[in-house]
């Protein structure tokens, strides 16, 4: 690991200037400044927090990933492990990051300038954690997404069933009577959590006698408004006769009725459209959403009491699903 000393002995300041520098000091030369940095840059060099921030942070920071600015599911987990954290002596450092990112290769960016004694995972891919994970030694906790095959002695999970999940969607849409069912979803080479929806959709559309032509019936999207949105009117344009959405998302599902609506297009009467999460949003939306509902209560709960577990009695992974529920809203419409 690349230290300040060694920056120092490459570019022949002393320790100080180079402090100096790192922290944006004025009362360092021009010329020093630019060696300095230049090899800083050359190193990848990060720098330490100043070592009261480091004391501070060595005592009872919990670090938490966030995948995804526009989930609405993780702020309400976020929200839920702020109200609980409150109660303990630890604090919380959350960092989000964009939906297709490294999110490993972020916790160890974290592990070594924050010192952590815990880190949560909201969303994670397992791709990224086997080619990195074991470079984070510290407990962790994968919220959302199942790790029990992974195999790590310090990474738990608390997951809803997502394959279930999706394929209990897909089949409330065949159950009323539709046929040609759209999807949008993230990319599911990319996104784990798109790729198991994906999987429960080909499970229903199997169990209900239909081909799933992915071509034709999938859209892919961003988890948020304006993306879904987008997807929508992609699909509109190349589904002729579609009359049903199993959107991967609350947030998709919003961003796609609007771009029904503004096609002037009705939800349920011309196309029926669900979603998934259970937020708050689905529920007081107009028309109430039809979701898959996730306990995020829960899913923060057994998160956080799983991880003390770990850090302060040293306690085993565990690996938890967290039952669903199907939320029937007033955004299908039956045509049988």
């Amino acid at each position: 690991m690349v230290t300040i000393k060694d920056i120092a002995r490459e570019s022949g300041y002393s320790i100080s200037t180079v402090s100096r520098v790192l922290n944006n000091r004025s009362d360092v030369s021009p010329d020093a400044k630019r060696k300095i940095e230049e090899v800083v840059t050359r190193f990848h060099f990060v720098p330490n927090n100043n070592a009261k921030q480091l004391k501070q942070n060595n005592s009872r920071t919990i670090g938490v990933l966030v995948k995804g600015i526009s989930n609405m599911l993780f702020a309400n987990i976020v929200e839920e492990l702020h109200r609980m954290i409150e109660r303990t002596a630890y604090t919380l450092n959350i960092s989000y990051l964009d939906e297709d990112a490294d999110e490993v290769e972020q916790a160890i960016l974290l592990c070594r300038e924050r010192k952590p004694i815990g880190l949560l995972f909201l969303g994670g891919n397992p791709e990224y954690f086997k080619k990195g994970f074991a470079g984070v030694g510290v407990p962790c906790v994968m919220v959302s997404n199942r790790a029990n095959e992974l195999g790590f002695s310090n990474l738990s999970s608390v997951a809803t069933d997502d394959v279930a999940a999706a394929q209990c969607a897909v089949d409330a849409l065949f159950e009323a009577g539709h046929r040609k069912i759209g999807i949008l979803g993230g990319d599911p080479e990319k996104s784990y959590t798109s790729l198991q929806r994906f999987r429960g959709c080909e499970r229903s559309f199997a169990a209900h006698g239909a081909a799933m032509d992915a071509g034709l019936c999938y859209e892919k999207a961003h988890f948020s408004f304006e993306s879904a949105y987008r997807a929508m009117e992609r699909l509109l344009t190349r589904y002729d006769g579609l009359t049903a959405v199993f959107a991967m998302s609350d947030v998709m599902a919003i961003g796609a009725i609007r771009a029904l609506r503004d096609r002037g297009l009705s939800v349920p009467e011309h196309i029926s459209v669900i979603g998934f999460d259970g937020t708050s949003l689905a529920e007081y939306y107009n028309p109430k959403l039809a979701t898959i509902r996730q306990s995020y209560q829960t899913l923060a709960a057994r998160s956080i009491e799983i991880l003390f577990g770990q850090i302060e009695l040293k306690k085993e992974a565990i690996h938890e699903i967290v039952p669903f529920e199907f939320a029937s809203g007033e955004s299908i419409r039956i045509i049988k």
